[in-house]
């Protein structure tokens, strides 16, 4: 059964302290507000999260795409984000009368093209496709902060466009992965909830749609075996989700992962399929993100780990400390032999000092080589966790890293 976590807990670190110390990313005033860069080690940590994402979307079926972050007006007023969605947009840039682009609030309607690009059978279906994009919205200065709140959005997003029959299944595949994809992470859900529409006029005016929307993701949570809770007037515009919430430095919830089911999309843009009969059906438009924005969820990722990230994704996963300038060679054939990780050197200061700055770095693993472990071949390890592991032979040592890095392990021993 998948279920929430529920037990109390301690109030975490502040993202964006630990960003600064860790020099994970960082913002200037001269950039914009909102508009957070990535600094080298934090760049390393999200390209690792990013592959593996694309890694656990390519074996469960999904193609990837690119598409561009503008589209003109007229592709907004088509999904209905500019009816519902316009105060959240920037307005558009207009090169001439006749020519004008508009920064995208959302990747579905670009793939939403990528599926009419040519004509589909119904032996294509469940089509997956799925994209690292960015997306742009108009937030106010007085509410951005850190990675939580931004501008400039790359969200990792996924449609799936699937027959009618097909879609409560989907929905329950989507609920396993991001299972997967959060385990994998160290995030836990805190809970569930369907967030549906209100009486308000923010939403699309279609009680039959809304009802058969709501009726599948009930259905899927009812199969998964998940415990929720209903939430009005959280929907999108188009239709109702599935919000995966967590729980933020101060103990409020914030919505991570989503699962939608949108009927109003294929048809606004006229999408459809041949049937086994020959006839053209429209598809439904499965929306999902495995793990949300790539800042929403480093955000949370560095508060909740405390910026020690799992070995797999940190920074740098090995440091290799020559004792003194005699092991200098067999420390860099060292860091030659591991390739595969992100492994750097350290020299300057004593061994204390570089001992103590990779424990504040968060490093996972520092490897020592004094004299009689150049002379033998051979590696001590010591964890970021304070374990020390005996002089081992330097090709045991770094595929017992290797396997658990690739394994995903949180364990840095095991």
């Amino acid at each position: 059964m998948l279920t929430a976590y529920t037990e109390k807990e301690t109030v975490m670190a502040d993202h964006r302290k630990l960003g600064r110390e860790l020099e994970l990313f960082d913002s200037d005033p001269l950039a914009g507000a909102g508009l957070p860069f990535w600094l080298p080690a934090g760049a390393a940590a999200r390209h690792a999260v990013e592959e593996y994402l694309r890694e656990l979307e390519r074996r469960n079926g999904y193609q990837h795409v690119v598409s561009p972050p503008l589209g003109r007006p007229a592709l907004f007023q088509l999904s209905r984000h500019l009816d519902h969605f316009a105060d959240d947009m920037f307005p558009a840039v207009a090169f001439d009368d006749d020519d004008q682009l508009m920064l995208r609030p959302s990747l579905c309607p670009h793939h939403a093209l990528v599926y009419r690009s040519r004509g589909r059978s119904h032996r294509e279906l469940p089509l997956r496709i799925a994209e690292i994009g960015q997306m742009f919205r108009a937030e106010r200065s007085g509410v951005l902060g850190g990675l939580s709140r931004v501008r400039v959005i790359a969200l990792n997003d996924g449609h799936t466009f699937c027959a009618p029959s097909q879609v409560v299944d989907e929905v329950g595949r989507e609920l396993r992965l991001i299972r997967r994809a959060h385990a994998d992470l160290g995030v836990r859900a805190s809970s569930f909830r369907l967030s549906l529409r209100d009486g308000s006029a923010k939403f699309i005016d279609d009680d039959a749609m809304w009802a058969q929307a709501e009726q599948v993701l009930r259905d899927a949570l009812d199969r998964a075996g998940v415990e929720y809770e209903d939430a009005p007037g959280e929907a999108a515009f188009y239709g109702p989700k599935i919000d995966i919430q967590v729980r933020d430095d101060a103990g409020r919830e914030q919505t991570l992962s989503t699962v939608q089911v949108d009927y109003d999309k294929p048809a606004r843009f006229a999408l459809d399929y041949a049937a086994a009969d020959g006839s053209r059906q429209r598809p439904v438009m499965i929306h999902r993100s495995l793990a949300g924005s790539m800042e929403r969820l480093f955000a949370h990722l560095i508060e909740v780990h405390e910026g020690a990230f799992p070995a797999w994704y940190a920074p740098v996963q090995l440091a290799v400390l020559p004792v003194s300038p005699a092991q200098d060679g067999a420390a860099r054939a060292l860091v030659e032999a591991a390739s595969d990780l992100r492994a750097e050197l350290s020299f300057e200061g004593s061994l204390g000092a570089r001992i103590r700055q990779a424990a504040l770095r968060k490093i996972p693993y520092v490897g020592i080589i004094g004299e009689r472990e150049a002379a033998a071949g051979q590696v001590s390890l010591r964890l970021r966790d304070g374990r020390e592991i005996p002089a081992q032979e330097v090709s045991s040592a770094l595929g017992r890293i290797a396997e658990l890095v690739e394994s995903r392990s949180h364990d840095l021993h095991g």
